[in-house]
C-alpha cells in the first residue's frame, strides 16, 4: 500500500534527520538546536524528501547519493513554514497540531532557527564523502539552492504578499504556486535525475511531472484550507480567507477546483510514461495526495 512506503521513505529521512541535529544541544547555542529541532520533529508528510528518494529509486542510485538532499530539502522546507507563520507574514499559531515556533521560542529565535536551518541544508550538502563526480553534486546544489530563493519558493512568497486583497487572475495564481510551492517539489524530482546524469528527455519528464504534482497538491491544499478538518490537518482552516488571499477556490469553487487537481494529477502521471513499471511508486504517489485529507 502506497501509504506504508511513504512511511518507510518518511522513516528513514527521519531517522537521517536525527542523526544531522542530535546532539547539538550541549552547546552554548543550545536554544537556537532547539527550536531548529521543533519545528523539523513537528512531524508533516515528508513530501519532498519522499519524492526525492523515488526518484533515485526509479533512477538505480543508492539512497546514501541522495539522502543528504533529502534531509536539506525537508530542512529549508521546515524553514519556510516557520517564517511563513510569523506575524509578518501569515500570522498562524499552530502547525502541524502544534503550537508554531514563534508561539513557543519568540519571534526572533523563530527567525534565527528559519536562517540556522537553511544554512545547515548547505552545509549538509557540501559536506565531503559523496561517491559521484563532483560536477553532478554542484549542480544538484545549485537545482536546490535555486528552488529555495528569489527565483523559487521566496519569489513566490514575494508574489503570494503582494496580491493579498487584490483580484488575482488564475494565470497569476499558478505562477505563484509554481514557485512558491511547485519549486521544491521540482527539486526534489530533477535532484536525483542530475545526480543520475539523466538525459535531456528524462529531465523533462521529470520536471513535468513535478511541476504537475504540485499545483494538484497545492489545489488540494487549498480546498482542504476550505472544507477540511483541522484536528486532521494540525493546522487552522481557513487562513487564506482570513488573509485576504486569492485561491483556486474562490476562483473555481469546490467542484471546478476538484476538476483541477484531477486534470493536474493525471498530466503529472503522463509525464513518467517512458520510465514504466520504474514510476510505479510515483504514479501511485500522485493519485493518493490527490485524495489526502491532510
Amino acid at each position: 500500500m502506497i501509504r506504508d512506503i511513504i512511511a518507510d521513505y518518511a522513516k528513514n529521512v527521519e531517522s537521517e534527520l536525527d542523526i544531522l541535529l542530535g546532539g547539538k544541544n550541549d552547546c552554548c547555542q543550545k536554544k537556537i538546536y532547539e527550536s531548529m529541532r521543533y519545528s523539523v520533529d513537528a512531524g508533516g508528510k515528508r513530501l519532498r524528501p519522499v519524492i526525492m528518494l523515488m526518484f533515485a529509486k526509479m533512477f538505480g542510485l543508492d539512497s546514501r547519493h541522495v539522502m543528504r538532499f533529502a534531509c536539506a530539502l525537508e530542512m529549508i522546507h521546515t524553514y519556510s513554514l516557520i517564517h511563513d507563520d510569523l506575524p509578518a507574514m501569515d500570522n498562524d499559531d499552530l502547525r502541524r497540531g502544534k503550537p508554531t515556533n514563534h508561539k513557543v521560542f519568540g519571534e526572533a529565535m523563530a527567525i534565527l532557527a528559519g536562517d540556522g536551518l537553511l544554512n545547515f541544508a548547505a552545509e549538509t550538502v557540501l559536506e565531503k564523502g559523496y561517491n559521484l563526480p563532483a560536477e553532478r553534486i554542484i549542480d544538484a546544489a545549485r537545482e536546490l539552492f535555486n528552488a529555495s530563493g528569489v527565483s523559487g519558493m521566496i519569489g513566490g512568497q514575494v508574489i503570494d504578499i503582494e496580491s493579498e486583497g487584490k483580484n488575482v487572475g488564475i494565470k497569476e495564481l499558478e505562477l505563484l504556486h509554481r514557485l512558491k510551492t511547485g519549486a521544491l517539489i521540482r527539486a526534489a524530482g530533477r535532484i536525483p535525475a542530475v545526480l543520475a546524469a539523466a538525459d535531456r528527455e528524462q529531465l523533462l519528464a521529470v520536471t513535468g511531472y513535478c511541476e504537475n504534482l504540485g499545483i494538484a497538491f497545492q489545489i488540494q491544499d487549498d480546498l482542504l484550507d476550505v472544507f477540511g478538518d483541522s484536528a486532521e490537518l494540525g493546522k487552522n482552516i481557513g487562513s487564506d480567507e482570513a488573509n485576504g488571499k486569492v485561491t483556486y477556490v474562490t476562483i473555481l469553487g469546490r467542484e471546478g477546483a476538484e476538476k483541477l487537481v484531477d486534470e493536474y494529477t493525471d498530466k503529472a502521471i503522463a509525464c513518467l510514461e517512458q520510465f514504466g513499471n520504474g514510476a510505479l511508486e510515483l504514479t501511485e504517489l500522485a493519485r493518493y495526495l490527490t485524495k489526502r485529507r491532510n
